[in-house]
């Protein structure tokens, strides 16, 4: 038997980087050990000899299993805004990206939206600015899909389009950079780099933190590849930027990888080894998209500024019961953020009176936060156990009927106070009003809603029509109107109708 650093070898494909590691690794330490020349290949005698008096000693102080854990794994960068330190061979200016431009697309399921939204992330941190045209980038990243022989053959043929435009680029500009990110470029590798001369730079999924450097190396003509899985890279201190103005919604990633091993897919072989962000990371980028959503809603005119926030109970000890998640601490913050964030917004909310163990002591906190927030819209019931429930197997619909039906007329009572007091703000005002049709009370009367999404009463009459002065007009279901409120109750706001208008119009009368 030869001497371990005489048979194992370094493995040079790119398809077992982590194996790289650990041969490497004995490799390194075997030769570190041995009392051998390392080009003598000692006969069977001597070798087993050998083996058997420093097998111990070797065995000591060879690599543990962190050691190849270490090697194969880099841990999960520390959420920290402190920056790295740059590779021996590259400077902190090469890093960055000099604004150039990055051109984007992305190709397959969610996970790529998301990878496409980290990675544009990490690239805009380092002075790279993005661009929709393709003809004015610098450098261009297909996010890539292995899940099917279709996926992957898109790209291969997005390539040759692409071939035409970095063959023909001008010598005037710098030139341009063709990169291969996600499953893709984790499943094919080598045969990407061969295949296809001009790509110049591969990142797997777990290396996106590596672009800056990856294409650092392309500026001298080379190309550059990271295609290393992690056993803990999730991203976790990574904010996605959304990549398209125009998008109507987002993704929030809360594992990567997979341990299903399915027989039919490739996924755990792209993606690595399945782990979870950390929860207070989730939780963040949630926040940041729900400030952004307020934002919006506070900025656009053409959205409702009315927002559904159910309370269920004022009782931290009864949202504890019905497994809610919050308490009322923390439901009373959210409330201030939100009118914080959109001034003169509309709240409305649910309320269960009478929940399983609920003591008068709960009750009257309950009827408290109805007072605090003060409503403008709700929704309140007596509670009704139902069969596969937690609670109708575990806790005791233990509230008597006759005490659940007083709470809701309590509660239905402060309701009431309360929206009419917070109506009644409206009385005087002149509100913008979207027709929805005939009153359901009276037939001579309209009904619309206002931007809180208030009820707004208003007679059936002829009106200005705004855009066109002197034409009179009815009112259309679709149309927007302007009504000026002369009464308000807890449920509704009546008033006479001024004239019809646009939305864009209405911003100067309101």
């Amino acid at each position: 038997m030869r001497p371990l650093q005489c048979i194992l070898r370094v493995q040079r494909s790119l398809r077992w980087e982590w194996m790289t590691s650990v041969s490497w690794l004995l490799l390194k330490t075997c030769r570190a050990h041995s009392t051998l020349p390392s080009t003598a290949c000692p006969s069977p005698g001597q070798q087993e000899d050998g083996v058997r008096k420093d097998f111990s000693s070797r065995l000591a102080s060879g690599p543990t299993f962190q050691h190849f854990l270490s090697a194969s794994a880099p841990q999960e960068k520390p959420c920290s805004p402190e920056a790295e330190d740059p590779p021996p061979y590259l400077t902190v200016d090469e890093l960055l990206g000099r604004q150039r431009k990055v051109y984007l697309e992305t190709y397959g399921c969610q996970m790529n939206v998301n990878d496409t939204e980290i990675a544009w992330s990490i690239l805009e941190k380092s002075g790279y600015l993005r661009t929709s045209n393709l003809q004015e980038a610098d450098v261009i990243l297909l996010v890539t899909c292995s899940i099917r022989e279709k996926a992957e053959q898109t790209i291969w043929n997005r390539l040759h389009q692409l071939k035409t435009l970095k063959t023909k680029r001008p010598r005037s500009r710098v030139p341009l950079r063709i990169g291969i990110l996600g499953c893709m470029a984790e499943r094919l590798k080598e045969e990407i780099l061969n295949r296809e001369k001009m790509v110049d730079l591969l990142a797997g999924p777990d290396a996106y933190r590596d672009l800056p450097r990856l294409l650092a190396v392309t500026e001298s003509g080379q190309q550059a590849a990271n295609v290393l899985l992690s056993l803990d890279e999730t991203y976790a201190d990574v904010m996605p930027v959304q990549t398209s103005p125009s998008a109507t919604s987002a993704f929030v990633s809360i594992m990567r990888g997979c341990d299903n091993m399915c027989s039919y897919c490739i996924v755990p072989f792209t993606r690595g080894r399945e782990r979870s962000r950390p929860v207070a990371s989730i939780l963040e980028e949630v926040r940041k998209l729900s400030d952004q959503v307020l934002q919006l809603i506070h900025e656009r005119d053409n959205i409702c500024k009315q927002i559904h926030l159910p309370a269920q109970s004022g009782s931290s000890r009864v949202l504890d019961a019905m497994r809610r998640g919050y308490s009322r601490e923390a439901y009373v913050q959210l409330v201030h953020h939100i009118r914080e964030s959109i001034p003169g917004v509309s709240l409305s909310s649910d309320f269960i009176t009478g929940f399983c163990g609920e003591t008068e002591e709960d009750h009257l906190q309950t009827v408290s936060l109805l007072r605090e927030v003060q409503y403008n819209m709700g929704f309140l019931f007596a509670y009704s156990m139902r069969q596969k429930t937690r609670a109708y197997h575990r806790l005791k619909d233990d509230v008597p009927e006759e005490v659940k039906l007083r709470r809701l007329e309590e509660l239905i009572t402060v309701f009431r106070e309360e929206a009419s007091k917070a109506n009644k703000i409206c009385v005087g005002c002149t509100q913008l009003v979207l027709v929805e049709g005939p009153s359901k009370r009276s037939a001579t009367d309209l009904c619309g809603r206002n931007d809180g999404n208030l009820k707004v009463i208003f007679p059936d009459a002829e009106m200005e029509d705004a855009a066109n002065p002197g034409l009179k007009v009815r009112a259309q279901p679709g149309d927007y109107v302007l009504v000026k409120i002369t009464s308000a109750s807890s449920q509704t706001l009546k008033g006479h109708v001024l004239c019809r208008t646009t939305l864009k119009d209405s911003l100067a009368y309101c």
